[in-house]
């Protein structure tokens, strides 16, 4: 069934703020937080409310505000909150089991099914499915497989990446930042830059930024001299994330599969953000026609429920028993989800919907950005949209606190988008691929003017 004929899935009038933001009880919920929970939070440091109920691409605090979700908690609601066939699915599962560790039900087999039809190329029905529990702990299992399968330890990742924090996997995540807290060196990983069009800085005008990137990463492999030990595995975001929406050229990738294929190092695609529909293809890498060895998929695949998988190819499943552990792995609830989830996906209209308004975003948010002295660019696919900010368009000076001051005023006048980026001056647009036409056209009204007031202070 495809999101237009399930009619409105939101709150029909949105946004509609009843309060001060935040209202009343908000406050009351947010001190009683503050007395509790740890200071290390930080998303209450800006989307400072208390949410009541989610419905669609709405989402209503406890004093009666409704706001429109351009968030989807940091793209995990991919069919908005509370979508009626999710609803149904995880209904029927708690009816039946909820926790079991690696025992096969009909949730788990139906995952398993959907997921082997819909994988990107040569991975259907050539793969290999390890259950894990967050985005982050599927990427270290990627890692650990693809130093299990090359026995070399050395990853390849990226500026600009983002894969986790937690454990070891916090090595293949640039910013140091997050080692510093952890506590963990960046052990047995080295990075390449990121082909990031915007800010690449070429050593030639005309260069293409994929040859110079794959050039580096030819010469950490065959040098001897680099400083680079053997490598045993590479992981890239198709479109980064958390490093700023950051679009690749279009030969990036096919490039680096060359690359990978030649020295025979497996090719981990972190699809965690930009998978389940994204940007207009079930899979990023699909845009491109890219199979990877190694895939790590979480997210919205579970629709809120917290789990995620490890596709591999079938030729490295000589793995010893108990490989990769975990209680939780592979929980029914998120696996009922997960199918039900993939079984609307997949369907090319829905698909075709988010290309059809991706475009349509694109070229407002260009509009917007072409009467702005601070947006420096637009760039995405799909509903994988970043607006870049700038405080000065010719020298591209990130504008990490215009970023935020935009981010605070949408909140006020009722819509939530976050940033993201090298510089955290991006806005990003990630709201349910579900979202109806007219939030969409409220939120790029109360997107300019929150631009138009942020900048009007410089």
């Amino acid at each position: 069934m495809t999101v237009l004929a399930q009619g409105r899935l939101s709150v029909e009038i949105a946004p509609l703020l009843k309060t001060k933001i935040p209202g009343p009880r908000s406050l009351e919920l947010l001190e009683t937080q503050n007395r509790y929970e740890t200071s290390s939070r930080s998303y209450t440091s800006f989307f400072n409310f208390a949410v009541d109920y989610g419905k669609g691409s709405t989402i209503v605090d406890v004093d009666g505000n409704t706001f429109i979700d351009w968030f989807g908690g940091v793209s995990v609601m991919n069919l908005g909150h509370g979508h009626p066939a999710v609803v149904n699915a995880l209904r029927s599962q708690l009816e039946k089991i909820t926790h079991i560790t690696e025992i096969p039900t009909e949730a788990r087999i139906g995952y398993l099914k959907t997921l082997n039809s819909v994988l990107p190329g040569k991975m259907r029905d050539n793969s290999k499915v390890l259950m894990t529990v967050t985005g982050a702990d599927a990427c270290e299992a990627a890692v650990s497989l693809a130093r299990y399968v090359s026995k070399k330890q050395t990853i390849i990742a990226f500026t600009g990446s983002y894969h986790g924090i937690a454990g070891g996997i916090v090595g293949a995540t640039s910013n140091y930042h997050y080692r510093d807290y952890a506590g963990y060196p960046a052990q047995n990983y080295v990075y390449a830059p990121y082909p990031y069009p915007y800010r690449f800085r070429r050593s030639s005008e005309g260069e293409d930024i994929s040859k110079e990137v794959i050039a580096g990463i030819r010469e950490m492999i065959t040098d001897p001299d680099s400083g680079v030990p053997p490598v045993g595995g590479i992981i890239v975001e198709p479109i980064q994330g958390e490093g700023g929406y950051i679009v690749p050229p279009d030969d990036f990738l096919p490039m680096l599969r060359e690359v990978c294929d030649e020295f025979s190092i497996p090719l981990i695609v972190d699809e965690v953000q930009s998978g389940i529909g994204r940007t207009g293809k079930l899979w990023a890498t699909e845009h491109q026609g890219v199979t990877p060895d190694i895939m790590c998929i979480s997210k919205s695949i579970g629709g809120g429920i917290p789990i995620s998988s490890v596709v591999y190819r079938k030729e490295y499943d000589n793995l010893p028993k108990a490989f990769h552990l975990g209680t939780y792995r592979g929980n029914p609830l998120g696996l009922a989800a997960g199918k039900v989830i993939l079984d609307i996906v997949k369907e090319e209209q829905f698909l075709e919907r988010v290309r059809s308004k991706g475009r349509y975003l694109m070229k407002r948010f260009e509009e917007i950005k072409n009467r702005s002295k601070v947006i420096g660019e637009v760039r995405g696919k799909g509903y994988m949209i970043a607006n870049e900010i700038v405080s000065d368009k010719q020298k591209k000076t990130p504008g990490t606190e215009l970023a935020g001051k935009v981010r605070e005023r949408m909140f006020r006048n009722g819509v939530l988008m976050h940033t993201c980026g090298h510089y955290g001056n991006v806005m990003r647009f990630m709201a349910p691929l579900t979202i109806e036409d007219d939030l969409l056209d409220k939120g790029l009204s109360i997107f300019e003017e929150s631009v138009r007031e942020a900048e009007a202070g410089l």
